[in-house]
């Protein structure tokens, strides 16, 4: 036998086809115009057995740069982290790994526990009231943010800045576009938000202020002034947040902020060349009606025992389709346990430690940089992420480095014009002092 599976045999088709009550294939698709249909061969690769095309595609899966085999410096969003090893342990079992969808609480307590402990640490770190199961990724969970603000108080302008991750940005415009929504994008100033044009662009058809914390290039946003702006005409103040970084900054719940968002991909999820991930989307208590997706809540059963159910349902396959706040219809349930787990294996203190790692090792990366005469492009205080003036390409230094067993930076030339030769260098706590000198020497001999 070729296959771990067992194929469909030609007896199996003929009695199909039977019970259809065709002759053939041919017949089946008969309705279909014969001007439409294709003729000839398919311009692909002749059929393989399992073990050779297992055996194809292990070898260019060989052919990727990974995490594993290389020191990673690249993170604009998506960053290489410690993965307590009781992850992987607990997402490996059945009734985690197959579970879809919690909508009979009698058989799904495990499932919608998970999540409900999500919810919980993620209203913990955000300083929230409220958290839903887990969306999709923190660039829909941003957008759909952005829609209930303008639903909720019936604006029609929304503020963003464009320290706000580029890719986010492009989702925030295409969902603004069905809903005949204005985006305003402010510029940075510094490496931070230009509060001046900020100030300059509200007035009283303002829905929402969009921001990030730490931004894109890794400053940490002064939210206390930018919260003062946002609310001047009754709009909604808006915050994409890395989870992570809420484990030593002032959470944006405590700074006035009406919505968090965010992807806790930092905690337990793999880079996984991009994906999947799960975003968080959390809210005050004012606006817990609203929330797009799923919400997992405790109850008492008819013998008053601890349970779990999904509530205050928001979606239009639950309510009136014009009442519905979203058409959210799935969650990352699997990557929110993940994130879950690893939250309870760290612990709070783990959590802060973990943090800590990555500003003193950013903040070592910096001054090695600027000891070996590189432009480091912003002083604030930062996270995570700095930004290096290469002096030439940033394609050809990551191509460089990447023969020396390093994956470089991010290539802010890409959407930012006026950063051209400038990278955007991630540094998390599993970068190792030896890694970090590597890196600074490799492209000091590539200026």
């Amino acid at each position: 036998m070729l296959h771990r599976y067992l194929p469909m045999t030609e007896e199996d088709k003929k009695e199909m086809l039977n019970t259809i009550g065709v002759e053939s294939i041919e017949e089946l698709f008969s309705d279909i115009p014969e001007s439409v249909k294709f003729k000839g061969e398919l311009n692909i690769k002749p059929a393989k057995s399992e073990p050779q095309l297992a055996k194809e595609l292990s070898e260019l899966a060989s052919k990727n740069a990974n995490v594993k085999e290389y020191a990673s410096f690249l993170g604009a969003g998506v960053y290489d982290h410690y993965n307590p090893i009781i992850v992987d342990h607990v997402l490996s079992r059945s009734e985690f790994y197959t579970a879809y969808t919690p909508y009979q609480p009698e058989i799904s307590q495990g499932e919608l526990q998970a999540i409900f402990e999500y919810q919980t640490m993620i209203c913990e770190l955000t300083g929230m009231d409220v958290a839903n199961s887990s969306m999709y990724d923190g660039g829909t969970a941003l957008a759909e943010a952005a829609m209930l603000a303008a639903g909720h108080t019936r604006k029609s302008k929304i503020l963003v800045s464009k320290a706000v991750h580029p890719e986010t940005r492009d989702v925030l415009h295409t969902y603004a576009k069905g809903q005949r929504l204005e985006v305003v994008e402010i510029d940075t100033k510094d490496g931070m938000t230009d509060l001046e044009m900020l100030q300059n662009e509200m007035n009283e058809n303002v829905a929402c202020v969009v921001v990030q914390y730490p931004n894109f290039f890794g400053q940490v946003e002064k939210l206390a002034d930018i919260e003062k702006i946002a609310h001047q005409h009754k709009g909604l103040f808006v915050v994409s947040s890395n989870p992570l970084a809420l484990g030593v900054l002032t959470p944006p719940g405590k700074l006035g902020a009406d919505i968090v968002v965010g992807d806790a991909q930092p905690f337990g999820i793999p880079t996984q060349f991009g994906g999947p991930h799960c975003g968080y989307f959390t809210t005050t208590k004012a606006l817990m009606r609203k929330i797009p997706g799923r919400l997992v809540g405790e109850t008492k059963d008819l013998d008053g025992r601890r349970g779990f159910v999904l509530t205050l349902q928001a979606r239009e396959q639950h309510i009136r389709r014009d009442k519905a706040t979203s058409n959210i219809c799935s969650n990352q349930a699997l990557n929110a346990l993940a994130a879950s787990v690893a939250m309870t294996a760290l612990g709070k203190q783990g959590v802060k430690e973990m943090a800590m790692q990555n500003i003193a090792k950013t903040q070592y990366a910096k001054k090695q940089f600027e000891q070996n005469g590189f432009t480091v492009a912003f002083n604030g205080p930062c996270f995570n992420e700095i930004v290096v003036d290469c002096k030439r390409s940033v394609k050809e230094v990551n191509a460089a480095l990447l023969q020396t067993g390093i994956i470089g930076g991010y290539d802010l030339g890409e959407y930012y014009p006026e950063l051209t030769n400038h990278m955007l260098i991630a540094v998390t706590e599993l970068r190792t002092k030896e890694e970090i000198d590597m890196l600074v020497k490799e492209m000091g001999d590539n200026k």
